[in-house]
């Protein structure tokens, strides 16, 4: 069994947290943390705890899944859950934009 690759998940939250705008500052809050605890998740100078990440998730709205597809053999069914996650917030056009946009893509 492989080791957890704990430097990619922080990567990985960073990325999503950047992604949506969001501050060390807001994440830390949200879960009741240090700002600085978010930064050694982030930055792999500690290991995240199975609460503080599943807290972290919600607080950006995605699931723990998600941020740990990397480490499943078979990552796409977590990646398959979190787009179709998304695609339950859109409206019928924008679905219809997204579906033309995979059809290109292909």
């Amino acid at each position: 069994m492989k080791d957890i690759n704990f430097e990619k998940i922080g990567q990985k939250l960073k990325k999503i947290r950047i992604s949506k705008g969001l501050t060390q500052e807001y994440i830390a809050n949200m879960v009741d943390v240090n700002t600085s605890h978010i930064s050694n998740i982030e930055n792999n100078r500690v290991k995240v705890s199975l609460s503080t990440l599943l807290q972290i998730c919600n607080a950006l709205g995605v699931t723990v899944d998600y941020v740990l597809s990397d480490e499943y053999t078979e990552a796409s069914s977590a990646l398959d859950h979190e787009i179709l996650s998304e695609l339950q917030g859109c409206s019928d056009r924008t679905k219809e934009q997204i579906l033309q946009i995979i059809r290109v893509l292909r």
